[in-house]
C-alpha cells in the first residue's frame, strides 16, 4: 500500500506532466497561428489579410486567435525569444561586466534560432518597418523588452531596475541592436544576424568610436 506522501508525489508528477503537455499544445497553436499570419501577410499584404482568414488557415476560431494575440499587430510584434534571451543572460558568469554578459548571451541565443525561425524574424522586421500600425505597436513591445532587460541587469548588479542608470543602460543596448536588426532584415543575407548584433554591441562596448 502506497504512503500518502508517495501518492501526493505521484499526483504532483501527473499534474506537472498534464500542465507540460497543455503548455506544449498552446505553444504549438501559437506558433501555427503566427506562421500562417506571416505567410499570408507576405502573399496578400498586411491590410488585405483579415484576422478571420488567418484563423481559418490555422484552424482556430477568431476568439482563440485573440487569446494568443490581442491585436492584429501583435501577430507580428510578439515572439517567443525574450525568455530564451533572459535565460542566456542569467546563465552568464556573474563576474562578467553587464555589457559583456549581454553580448555573449545574445550571440548564443540568436545562434540558436533555426533558419525557418530567422525567415520569420526577417518578415516580421520588414513589416515593422513598412506598416505604420505595426511600427507604432512595436514601440510598446520595445518598452516591454527594455523593462525585462533592466530587470536582468538589476539582478546582476544588485541595483533597482527602476534606477536611471539601469534603465538607460537597457535602452542603450536595445538602441544599439535595432539598427543591426533592421539592416539585417533589409539586406540580402550575406551577414548573419548574430554577427551583426554582436558587432553593434561591440561598438557600444568600445564607447561608440566614430
Amino acid at each position: 500500500m502506497s504512503s500518502p506522501q508517495r501518492a501526493d508525489r505521484n499526483a504532483d508528477s501527473t499534474q506537472r506532466a498534464v500542465l507540460s503537455l497543455r503548455e506544449r499544445k498552446k505553444a504549438k497553436t501559437r506558433r501555427a497561428i503566427q506562421e500562417h499570419a506571416l505567410r499570408m501577410f507576405t502573399e496578400q499584404g498586411y491590410e488585405a489579410t483579415t484576422v478571420e482568414q488567418i484563423a481559418e488557415a490555422a484552424e482556430v476560431s477568431p476568439s482563440t486567435l485573440f487569446r494568443y494575440f490581442p491585436t492584429k499587430e501583435d501577430l507580428i510584434v510578439q515572439d517567443d525569444y525574450d525568455p530564451i534571451l533572459l535565460a542566456e543572460m542569467r546563465a552568464q558568469p556573474p563576474e562578467l561586466p553587464p555589457l559583456t554578459a549581454i553580448r555573449r548571451a545574445l550571440h548564443t541565443a540568436f545562434a540558436q534560432i533555426p533558419p525557418e525561425g530567422l525567415d520569420g524574424v526577417r518578415v516580421r522586421m520588414s513589416l515593422m518597418m513598412s506598416v505604420p500600425a505595426v511600427r507604432a505597436r512595436s514601440l510598446d513591445n520595445l518598452l516591454t523588452t527594455v523593462h525585462l532587460l533592466a530587470g536582468v541587469v538589476a539582478e546582476r548588479s544588485g541595483r533597482d531596475r527602476s534606477a536611471p542608470a539601469v534603465r538607460t543602460f537597457a535602452g542603450a543596448v536595445l538602441g544599439a541592436m535595432l539598427p543591426a536588426l533592421y539592416s539585417w532584415a533589409a539586406a540580402d543575407g550575406t551577414r548573419s544576424l548574430p554577427d551583426l548584433v554582436d558587432e553593434a554591441l561591440g561598438l557600444l562596448e568600445d564607447g561608440l568610436p566614430v
